[in-house]
């Protein structure tokens, strides 16, 4: 993966005014080509993924008709070929969506799901009283839950589409079956979990072809997957939650296929599953109403429990406003307010967290109680105590601490002719999931369930991401749709595990408080305070602005190469579109629209 170059901007809060110092990112897709640049300008509809064989299809959908959700199922489908160790049928996610015609913004929660059988000791070992290791829960039959994915683009379809799943499932088959390029990303994240790959004969065959990733340049193809999406085609969704291919994914998590002849060792036990048929077959989508926030007069709607996206998002946008920190100010404030909301979100938010909690977690004068322990002279000192959700005044709690979660994930924006908007984050967790292939079936399955936290975090108070019977954990995706005057004004989202919020939030502290266009604000270099000692930061974020920020008392920890890779969609007068996706991390992204021009 390619490093963030250098972003040279005059201060901490200033607008961004220069482009990259050591390289410049692609430039905008040209008027009379329709992707894959990582910017497009244009009308008739907008594509922004990760990959560009995944916007080349979504694009395809909205040129011949189809809505935005024809257009991101079909767009989701492809991404769960070309990018398998992020997305696809083995995982879940959250989808949000804006009516154009009824002005309505409505959410879909496809987030994984634990056994009936899940207890809050569920990743104890009863041999010892100690957690699993990560490693030894993510890489077994343990850490699966019951994905969501397909049902998820099942009741979108169903309800806000214009294409029968089938048809929109096709695309994807197609480009399974004919195979796509490898690319030095793709081959990377083989290499990185080679070990893990190597202990199961089905993830060897596709992915370490000889005992070892496929070259770059290669093609890579997935014939089960194809047949895969093809037999889904011909009978439904059933044949998956109650039907061959769930009793196929059932066996592989109560008896993980393990190799006879492995590649590479891997240091722990192979741990069986508890997922049943039962829990595959009770499997359901909620529907929660959004989160919704105001800022600076536009409305910010986001991901309801179980993910803590939305009141992350929207309690750090509300701590910002009640703040409005100077210029050269922006980004010290930027990093209080998300520890500060971090702090609050191990505390408070879980799958189960009341209404009346979230409410006020995202209310203005929650914000107020937390924005008034800001100093703009002097950071304050990490972790932070959450809020107390009785009180009111400046005093936080005396318990809990930081958490930490997620790795990998996906993202795609899709906005149609007619102003309907899709956000989709979807996921299978770590990069690679639970490194088991699903044997004659070619999709990977997630380990989701090493979301929950192992043991209690908030000790003594109660933790709201522990294991439970049927439980969702805890997620961090954020997809989020912002409106201006009731009309959509930029809709976006990233990958990233937890700092997922941090990504979301700093490109709309950029484009709404910094003033940087939508693709400078994508490029602009990154940093995550997710309620840590030290700052995780790019190494051109550290470089830019770490001397002012550590003269404030904030702490750095190891560089990161990059944070997120965001998707994005702008809207402009006249119906027009800036569809934006990154420039340089995770490879590059792709952005499309149907008719280029500006």
């Amino acid at each position: 993966m390619r490093i963030l170059p250098v972003l040279a901007i005059a201060t901490l809060g200033a607008t961004f005014v220069a482009t990259p110092a050591t390289a410049a990112p692609p430039a905008p897709t040209a008027p009379g080509s329709t992707a894959s640049g990582p910017t497009a300008y244009g009308y008739g509809g907008a594509v922004a993924t990760v990959d560009p064989t995944a916007t080349a299809v979504g694009l395809d959908v909205l040129r011949r008709g189809g809505n935005a959700v024809d257009a991101a199922v079909a767009t989701a489908a492809t991404l769960g070929v070309t990018e398998p160790f992020s997305s696809g049928l083995g995982g879940g996610g959250f989808f949000v969506y804006y009516d154009a015609k009824h002005h309505r913004v409505s959410t879909i929660d496809g987030r994984e799901a634990g056994p009936a059988t899940m207890t809050s000791t569920y990743f104890i070992d009863p041999t010892d009283g100690q957690p699993y290791d990560f490693q030894e829960a993510r890489v077994s039959g343990l850490s699966v839950g019951v994905p969501g994915t397909l049902a998820t683009w099942e009741t979108a379809t169903k309800q806000w589409g214009t294409r029968s799943l089938a048809a929109l499932l096709r695309p994807a088959a197609d480009v399974a079956d004919r195979g796509f390029p490898v690319d030095a990303t793709f081959r990377q994240q083989i290499a990185d979990n080679a070990a893990a790959f190597g202990q199961f004969d089905a993830t060897k065959a596709l992915y370490l072809p000889g005992g070892a990733p496929p070259a770059v340049g290669s093609t890579q193809r997935n014939p089960d997957l194809a047949d895969t999406y093809r037999l889904i085609a011909r009978q439904g969704t059933g044949t998956f939650y109650r039907g061959p291919i769930g009793a196929d994914l059932i066996r592989t998590v109560q008896h993980p296929p393990v190799s006879a002849n492995p590649v590479g060792t891997w240091a722990y036990p192979i741990r069986p599953g508890t997922l049943t048929a039962a829990d595959l077959a009770s499997y359901q989508v909620r529907k929660p109403a959004p989160t919704r926030s105001d800022f600076r007069g536009l409305t910010v709607y986001g991901m309801s429990t179980p993910s803590s996206g939305g009141t992350a998002v929207g309690e750090s946008l509300n701590i910002l406003e009640k703040v409005d920190p100077a210029a050269d100010r922006v980004l010290h404030t930027y990093l209080e307010a998300s520890a500060l909301s971090f702090a609050d979100r191990g505390r408070y938010v879980g799958a189960y967290t009341p209404q009346p909690v979230l409410d006020r977690l995202i209310s203005d004068s929650w914000a107020k109680q937390r924005a008034c322990q800001i100093s703009p002279t002097a950071a304050l000192t990490k972790p932070v105590p959450p809020g107390d959700i009785n009180a009111r005044g400046c005093t936080p709690a005396t318990v809990g601490g930081p958490t930490e979660q997620g790795q990998s994930t996906t993202n795609l924006t899709v906005a149609d002719r007619w102003g309907n908007v899709v956000e989709y984050t979807f996921t299978i967790e770590q990069t690679g999931g639970n490194a088991i292939v699903v044997p004659g079936r070619g999709f990977l399955l997630n380990n989701e369930l090493t979301d929950f936290n192992f043991t209690n975090t908030q000790a003594p108070a109660a933790d709201p991401n522990l294991p439970g019977p049927g439980k969702r954990p805890r997620s961090s995706m954020s997809p989020t749709i912002v409106l201006k005057d009731g009309k959509p004004f930029l809709a976006l989202g990233s990958p990233g595990g937890a700092t997922i919020i941090t990504t979301v939030l700093q490109i709309l502290v950029n484009r709404l408080m910094l003033g940087m266009t939508l693709p400078e604000a994508m490029a602009a270099p990154r940093a995550s305070q997710r309620n840590t000692a030290g700052i995780q930061a790019e190494p051109a974020f550290h470089t830019t602005y770490g001397p002012a920020l550590t003269a404030l008392g904030h702490s750095f920890g190891p560089d990161v190469p990059e944070l997120g890779a965001a998707t994005a969609v702008e809207f402009t007068r006249h119906g027009g579109f800036i569809a934006s996706s990154e420039p340089v991390r995770r490879g590059g992204g792709s952005a499309g629209v149907v008719h280029p021009g500006r």
